[in-house]
């Protein structure tokens, strides 16, 4: 073994940098008085709508939830059909059911991981009222071709950015590219707080009432209550440490892509394939997935030199338990996604040495 090992993701050591802002934080949040919707709130939300390229951001519990609050407060029909890329982490199709309508799974581009905007018509029925896309590890989604087959459908696009801060497609955010967005901040993400916490972009001032009222017991004035509404309100400290990190999120994306630039220039073996990226695409690489038939022996010969690896939805969600009713879908681009996708160190702390390591293992493979 070598005598370093090459962890998939320092979480400690990345938040260990932001400890004495933290620290400050928590100070003036104490000193506030304030615990919910006070100044830290006002402006985390209004740094998130900056970074999202919209008029409105709105904070929530959980990014779960900020797919759920999004679509109630679209107010579509209950049980309406919600298209969704199948190889995504489940909570895409369970913020729909949780807002009482049906996640349809869909197939993807094999060779881009995203949703293939031709499965937009070919499943969309008179039910359907939005298709979800989904920012698959930070990498931008095909939304010319999905809004394109969105309009001829008449069905709207929303957007599941969870993975994608600070990606942008033809120089705009992800996040402002469809009628709203879904936003995470789980500690592992890019922008990551140290519990749960999510968010909402959008333009719309009437979007962005209703969500208010949804996410605070469908309330605006204490005691009266004009939804059967949520509590899901992002308190003032997950706020006040979010905003903490908000200054290292731009530099940290471009080492990112500083390391991506160099995985996909430096790989060159053939039994492994790289996702393809849309023109005029930037990622902000959440997560660098190498594809490979043998998934497990790759990964094995990269543990066995001290590097680590995660695998990342290795179950699609038509054969998830909690879908029964959809496990009789045939879903081929994403079944092998998810059956070969391998997630490769990639984070802002990445030594270059440890870059080099990651490359030769790869590169040395043979199945």
């Amino acid at each position: 073994m070598p005598e370093s090992f090459i962890p998939w993701l320092p979480l400690g050591e990345i938040n260990r940098r932001h400890r004495a802002a933290f620290h400050a934080a928590l100070d003036e949040v104490l000193d506030s008085e304030h615990v919910l919707f006070g100044q830290f709130l006002t402006r985390f939300e209004t740094r998130m709508a900056e970074l999202a390229g919209t008029r409105r951001f709105l904070g929530t519990a959980s990014g779960l939830d900020a797919i759920a609050l999004l679509l109630l407060a679209k107010n579509f029909p209950e049980g309406s059909e919600v298209l969704v890329p199948a190889n995504s982490f489940v909570a895409s199709a369970l913020g729909v059911a949780r807002a009482g309508h049906c996640p349809v799974p869909v197939d993807i581009d094999p060779v881009t991981g995203n949703l293939d905007p031709a499965e937009i018509s070919r499943k969309a029925t008179q039910r359907t009222r939005a298709v979800l896309a989904v920012h698959l590890h930070g990498i931008p989604a095909p939304m010319d071709g999905i809004c394109r087959e969105a309009a001829a459908q008449g069905i709207v696009v929303l957007e599941d950015a969870a993975q994608a801060h600070g990606a942008t497609l033809h120089k705009r955010p992800c996040g402002s590219l469809g009628e709203g967005a879904a936003f995470s901040f789980y500690p592992g993400k890019n922008l990551g707080a140290l519990a749960d916490a999510g968010g909402i972009a959008c333009d719309s001032e009437d979007l962005a009432g209703r969500i208010e009222l949804w996410r605070n017991y469908g309330s605006r004035e204490k005691y009266r209550h004009e939804l059967p509404g949520w509590n899901s309100r992002l308190s003032e400290l997950d706020a006040a440490l979010l905003l903490a990190k908000c200054d290292a999120l731009a530099p940290g994306n471009a080492r990112r892509r500083e390391i991506a630039k160099t995985y996909r220039e430096g790989i060159r073996n053939q039994a492994l394939r790289l996702p393809a990226l849309p023109d005029d695409a930037d990622p902000c690489w959440h997560l660098f997935p190498v594809l490979c038939p043998q998934r497990d022996a790759l990964r094995t010969h990269l543990e066995t030199r001290g590097i680590a690896t995660l695998i990342h939805y290795p179950i699609p969600i038509h054969h998830q338990e909690c879908f029964p009713k959809l496990h009789a879908l045939k879903l081929p681009g994403a079944e092998e996604w998810c059956a070969q996708t391998l997630s490769i160190p990639l984070h802002p702390l990445l030594a270059e040495s440890e870059v080099t390591r990651v490359l030769d293992a790869l590169n040395s493979f043979r199945p």
